[in-house]
């Protein structure tokens, strides 16, 4: 379990911090970053104390002029980056969480959405940097609630009211308190990580904690270090969240309209997702369409199936997942790298599952039976 004690806040920047301070290896994000294909930046590792509590800070140092990016631009570049196929969906995830919030403030349509402050090049490092962390360690995210700091911010668009917009949108459904403090303590890219990654928010999970880190923020704020913390530790027994089902039965459902939908769900942020054959009323023939993902996820993966079929309605049931620890590793290969997701954790031998769309590319760029990949990925693997 890991746990992100926020009562200063936090933003992309103090998070990385935070997890390279608790044991993360810079190479980590390091990597990540030079994955963009991007330059006309510099990453900075500093030390930093805050009421002697000594930290990590995390800087990005631009150089050079960047170009506004679109969603869609935003969107592209994390896709054709060489990144492990768990770091960039979660990127993407965040971008999209970013995207909506914006549209939504500015009434615009979701593509052409401008990123001013989340697009540059920092707030991209970010991103993928906390991605790449997060999945480094494969455990399951805790984030305390998160304070909102008072008066007004000046971006492109002028002076905003504090929480920001896109910050208020990005957080739909995690809890937050205010605070008499006249400053942003909560950023639009720290809000959308924790929104998209965090398997609860709570103000202490019940753990054993192992290893702690500190990621500190630029600012010094008057009542309370600026500091964000770290903690990896033992949940007293396996890991489980809470998620939901949500089920749609549709009786004009072709199996490629399901196929479709199913494509969707996933791509939205489903944990899994499949059809069923049912018999409906008056003996016809139809599916049930589900899927599984995490409560704070379920509005948006509804407003998929409802979008994506035709039902009218959606029921929704709660459950509580057990989950096996798991990290994803890269492997090289005679056909190329292929990604490998390592189950592991008290549940007997660990697991190996390369990823199959990967090693189907790989396959058919090299013209050879698609177990032949999966087959050299796993000696790879134990090699």
């Amino acid at each position: 379990m890991l746990f992100l004690d926020a009562q200063s806040g936090l933003a992309g920047d103090m998070i990385i911090a935070a997890l390279v301070d608790l044991g993360v290896p810079r190479e980590i994000v390091e990597g990540a970053a030079g994955a963009l294909g991007l330059g006309g930046f510099e990453l900075r590792w500093l030390a930093a104390s805050r009421s002697g509590i000594s930290a990590t800070r995390f800087d990005v140092a631009v150089s050079g002029a960047q170009p506004e990016r679109t969603y869609r631009d935003v969107d592209a570049l994390l896709t054709r980056a060489s990144l492990d196929e768990e770091t960039r969906g979660l990127a993407r995830r965040v971008f999209r969480r970013l995207a909506e919030a914006e549209a939504e403030v500015h009434a615009a349509r979701l593509e052409d959405v401008h990123f001013h402050e989340v697009g540059a090049v920092d707030a991209l490092v970010d991103v993928v940097g906390a991605a790449a962390a997060l999945s480094y360690l494969g455990a399951t995210l805790i984030v305390s609630p998160l304070p909102m700091g008072a008066g007004f911010v000046r971006a492109r668009h002028g002076v905003l009211p504090l929480p920001a917009p896109a910050t208020v949108l990005c957080l739909r459904g995690v809890p937050t308190y205010g605070v008499e403090l006249a400053r942003e303590l909560v950023t639009p890219t720290g809000a959308a990580i924790v929104a998209t990654a965090a398997a609860a928010f709570e103000r202490w999970p019940t753990m054993s904690p192992e290893h702690v880190g500190w990621g500190a923020g630029t600012a010094e704020l008057p009542d309370r270090p600026n500091l964000l913390r770290a903690v990896l530790g033992e949940a007293p027994s396996a890991s489980v969240e809470t998620h939901a089902v949500l089920d749609a039965n549709v009786d004009d459902l072709t199996g490629e309209l399901a196929g479709h939908a199913i494509e969707r769900l996933l791509g939205a942020g489903a944990k899994d997702a499949w059809a069923s054959p049912l018999t409906m009323k008056k003996g016809r023939p139809g599916w049930t369409l589900s899927a599984l993902c995490r409560d704070a996820d379920a509005a948006r993966i509804a407003a998929v199936l409802l979008t994506e079929t035709s039902t009218l309605g959606v029921r929704r049931s709660p459950v509580s997942r057990v989950e096996r620890p798991r990290r994803v590793v890269e492997v090289e290969t005679r056909f190329g790298r292929v990604p490998v997701k390592v189950g592991e954790g008290p549940f007997g031998p660990p697991t190996h599952k390369p990823e199959f769309d990967v090693c189907k590319r790989l396959a058919a760029e090299h013209d050879v039976p698609v177990r032949e990949v999966i087959a050299a990925a796993l000696r790879a693997l134990g090699g």
